[in-house]
């Protein structure tokens, strides 16, 4: 499928269950999300749609979420200044950039400063690949602070992009 298939917007009360298809079982897989692997459906949703998230989804031509991600500040009061988001798309579509452009500039819209991602599992090579490529760094490595299903414990890094408003 094409990048310029899918388009982003804001995602609606009726997206709950495809939302669920997408994050559920990465959630499940637990490679890639500090979340308890056993979460159902309710806890996730009430997690990723929490009130302090502004959700979006990717959808493709055939109205398919392929993909969503949320942002939100990454501290309140004084680092209320610095976005921070949570990703998942379906391999193949192009979701994952796509989110990702949109996210950076949702984040300047809105007056963010800065985007912190705080957990970047180190085995998750292309996310961090991709972040990379949009634009982040890394800052910092946290030895052995993810707890890796198949790979025990391995490094979740700190990355970090400035958004100066334009």
């Amino acid at each position: 499928m094409e990048k310029s298939a899918l388009h982003i917007r804001p995602a609606q009360s009726l997206d709950r269950e495809g939302i669920w298809r997408i994050i559920g079982p990465v959630i499940r897989k637990g490679e890639t999300y500090a979340l308890p692997r056993q979460w159902g459906r309710r806890q996730a949703l009430a997690y990723w749609m929490g009130v302090s998230h502004r959700v979006y989804v990717a959808v493709a031509s055939d109205e398919q979420i392929v993909g969503t991600y949320y942002l939100h500040a990454n501290q309140m009061g004084g680092g209320q200044h610095i976005a921070n988001a949570g990703f998942v798309a379906v391999s193949g579509h192009g979701a994952g950039r796509l989110m990702g452009e949109h996210a950076i500039e949702e984040a300047r819209r809105l007056g963010f400063r800065a985007m912190q991602f705080n957990c970047v599992v180190s085995t998750n090579l292309r996310a961090i690949e991709l972040w990379k490529d949009l634009g982040f760094r890394i800052l910092t490595a946290l030895p052995g602070a993810f707890e890796h299903p198949t790979h025990g414990y391995v490094d979740a890094l700190i990355m970090w992009q400035d958004l100066p408003q334009r």
